[in-house]
């Protein structure tokens, strides 16, 4: 499971997607998401706006596990 660190309280999940690497456009998370690719917490998520906080783990089919870790 890779970590993926943030700055913030939270995140976005669209912008998380993006910042993971697993989209290149808010357009493709949002496809990806309608497509019901995306867990969070081991429950299917579509909505692109869910927060994310420090703890929450995600998984996108085809890219892998990430967990929300908070930065310095």
């Amino acid at each position: 499971m890779k970590q993926i660190s943030i700055q913030t309280e939270y995140i976005k999940l669209d912008q998380f997607l993006k910042l993971a690497d697993c989209v290149s456009t808010g357009g493709m998370a949002k496809a990806l998401l309608q497509e019901g690719q995306v867990r969070v917490n081991g429950e299917p998520e579509e909505r692109r706006g869910r927060k994310l906080y420090p703890g929450d783990t995600v998984e996108v089919e085809g890219n892998g596990s990430f967990e929300v870790t908070a930065g310095a």
